[in-house]
């Protein structure tokens, strides 16, 4: 009995030593905590390429905002050396002419080089990353990506089709209102 109130007063008197933080207040550590020097700043492209799974996006960290133009010049350019070693490829076709993107408040202008049922060559998913990758762009308007219209125009065809980019990366056509 005597050692367990002996086991008892010590473990009282551990827990209430407290947790062993003293009450000396601050004490200087060096420079104060800094960020980002300004200037610093990166932006990400987003560019879907196809993996073995399907349309896969990736990152690539860029200096600037880059346009959706911009972005789909760096898609046209096809997967860089780490993006192919992950066995990521490309389907969009060769194409004959520019292909043209440009912002508008909330949405992407996509301007096909050449109809879509010419675009052959590729294994079918070239016009989704095409598209997905216009989404993904900074585009005015503040609006998520899944959200932002991409008004697909192709040469010598009256009707713009529009389209958006799910968060799963499928291509989606946006219902008339």
């Amino acid at each position: 009995m005597k050692h367990q109130l002996a086991w008892l007063a010590a473990l009282s008197a551990a827990l209430s030593a407290g947790c062993g933080v003293g009450s000396t207040g601050p004490v200087p550590a060096g420079a104060p905590a800094s960020g980002l020097q300004a200037g610093s700043l990166s932006h990400d492209a987003h560019l879907y390429f196809v993996g073995p799974y399907g349309l896969q996006a990736v990152t690539r960290e860029l200096d600037a905002s880059a346009t959706p133009q911009e972005t789909l010049d760096l898609l046209l350019k096809g997967p860089d050396t780490a993006e192919r070693a992950r066995g990521l490829i490309t389907e969009v076709p060769r194409l004959h002419g520019r292909l043209t993107a440009r912002a508008a408040d909330g949405a992407v202008d996509l301007y096909l080089p050449m109809p879509v049922s010419n675009m052959n060559g590729g294994g079918g998913l070239g016009l989704s990353q095409i598209i997905c990758t216009a989404a993904n762009a900074e585009v005015p308007g503040g609006k998520p990506p899944p959200e932002v219209n991409v008004r697909v125009h192709e040469p010598g065809y009256s009707t713009i089709w529009i389209v958006r980019c799910n968060a799963a990366g499928n291509v989606v056509p946006v219902p008339n209102r």
